[in-house]
């Protein structure tokens, strides 16, 4: 083969490289999705003016003491980011605005969890604008330790 031969080679060689790239790390995203177990929501799910309103806990079930909480907010079009979320699980405690994990819909916070008052988390969304809503999450706990 000459030197032309070579370079026209070249770039199909290069763009089927990338296209077989994408394809990778999508055949691996879903093997990670397909290998997460059978976790399941920690509540069910509520609905806030046009969202879907669903919350995770870490460790899951959550058991008594500090919990990490996914607060996850999707609409009819996905993941709704342009909202304040904030948690508590107590109403004499103050809210405490959770952390946005991207533009994915998801927002994170730890907060204490205990048998009685402390086992329902209170969700407070509020949007551009005004509203502002609050669901509350009564919370399963697991007695292991």
């Amino acid at each position: 083969m000459n030197s032309m031969q070579i370079n026209n080679l070249h770039t199909p060689i290069a763009r089927f490289r990338r296209a077989n790239l994408k394809y990778i790390k999508l055949f691996f995203l879903l093997l990670l999705a397909a290998c997460g177990g059978d976790r399941v929501a920690d509540t069910q799910p509520q609905t806030w003016q046009d969202a879907a309103v669903q919350v995770e806990s870490r460790p899951s079930p959550p058991r008594p003491g500090m919990n990490e909480f996914l607060v996850i907010v999707t609409g009819k079009g996905g993941p709704i980011h342009d909202i304040m979320v904030s948690i508590r699980t107590d109403d004499q405690d103050p809210w405490v605005q959770a952390i946005q994990d991207g533009d994915i819909g998801v927002f994170r916070r730890a907060a204490q969890v205990a048998p009685g008052t402390r086992s329902v988390l209170q969700v407070q969304i509020k949007r551009n604008g005004g509203a502002e809503g609050v669901l509350r999450f009564p919370l399963n706990l697991s007695i292991e330790q």
